[in-house]
Order: structure tokens, then C-alpha cells, then sequence
């Protein structure tokens, strides 16, 4: 199932998207679930668009659910919309958060982020995430585009879940 992204919105030009991999040492469906379900046992809870510390990261297993932190004063905050689920090959977000680090409530203004997890031979499982359509951000594009590329950004979230998910079930 899939949410469609409203056409038409005049964007920026094309800015290429951020690809990055991970190989863990787990089954495909352990390597989604760690991801998604597991995601509050990786994620830094520095990394939040909250007006409060965060307390936990949750994402919601369907089209539709919402990626986000709940917050120490009781409120939530969204940062992602799940676009496509399909577990445990793959699922698609919607990155509604803004270059200010803002929420971003329009779907067809927000980049997308997908995983991928092909299982290997070995049984380990190869994990590719790909951040992408960044110029629908406008003006600040780029410097989304550097923030999610530079070590602290999607390279240093994957050494964490690969930790995360390559422990003992």
C-alpha cells in the first residue's frame, strides 16, 4: 500500500539523494523490525524536532503511521509519515522535518526516506537507505541534504542500529 505525494508543487532543482548501507548480522526480519518496531533501542534521543527531550522514538507498522518522539512534557512530535510498508523487504517515509529542523505537515514538501533489507547468503541481512527528493525542502535543501550526509547523520544512525539490531534476540 502506498500514500501518494501530491503533484504539481513547484520544487527546486534536483539534489542527489544521500545512499547509505549497512550489513548486519540478521535475518531480513529481524533487521526490519530492529529498525522500525525497535527503533526507540538505537535512536539518539538527541535527534528530535521536539520542543522537549525526548523520551522514546515510535514508528507506526502501517501506511499512514506517523515516525515520532514522544517528548518529557507529554506531547508527541511527528517528523515522518509512513508512505509504503512492506515488511520485512522494505518501507518508504515521508521526512517531515524542515532544513530549520521544524515539523513539516505537507507531505508533497518533504523528502523521503527509504530502506531496503535483502537477506545474504550468509544470513546476515543487507541494509541500504536511500534519502531523497531533498530539493522539495526549496531553499534549504543543500543544507538538509549536508546535515543527514555528514558522520553524526544517517552514517552514524546505521553503526547504531547495526549495534542495536546484532544483538542477541
Amino acid at each position: 500500500m502506498t500514500i501518494p505525494v501530491q503533484a504539481g508543487i513547484e520544487t527546486e532543482a534536483p539534489v542527489p539523494p544521500v545512499i547509505k548501507s549497512v550489513r548486519v548480522r540478521a535475518s531480513a526480519a529481524r533487521a526490519f523490525d530492529v529498525f522500525t518496531r525497535g527503533i526507540d533501542s538505537w535512536w539518539p534521543k538527541t535527534h528530535h524536532i521536539g520542543n522537549s527531550p525526548m523520551t522514546r522514538a515510535v514508528v507506526e507498522g502501517w501506511v499512514g503511521g506517523r515516525l515520532y518522539s514522544e517528548q518529557e512534557n507529554g506531547s508527541d512530535c511527528q517528523w515522518g509519515t509512513v508512505l509504503k510498508w512492506e515488511p520485512p523487504a522494505r518501507f518508504v517515509l515521508a521526512w517531515q522535518a524542515t532544513p530549520q529542523w521544524q515539523f513539516e505537515p505537507e507531505l508533497a514538501k518533504s523528502s523521503e526516506v527509504e530502506v531496503t533489507f535483502t537477506p545474504c547468503d550468509d544470513g546476515s541481512t543487507l541494509v541500504e537507505l536511500e534519502h531523497r527528493f531533498f530539493e522539495r525542502h526549496g531553499a534549504g535543501a543543500a543544507a538538509m541534504r549536508g546535515q543527514v550526509d555528514q558522520p553524526g547523520g544517517w552514517a552514524g544512525l546505521l553503526e547504531f542500529y547495526r549495534a542495536s539490531a546484532e544483538v542477541e534476540a
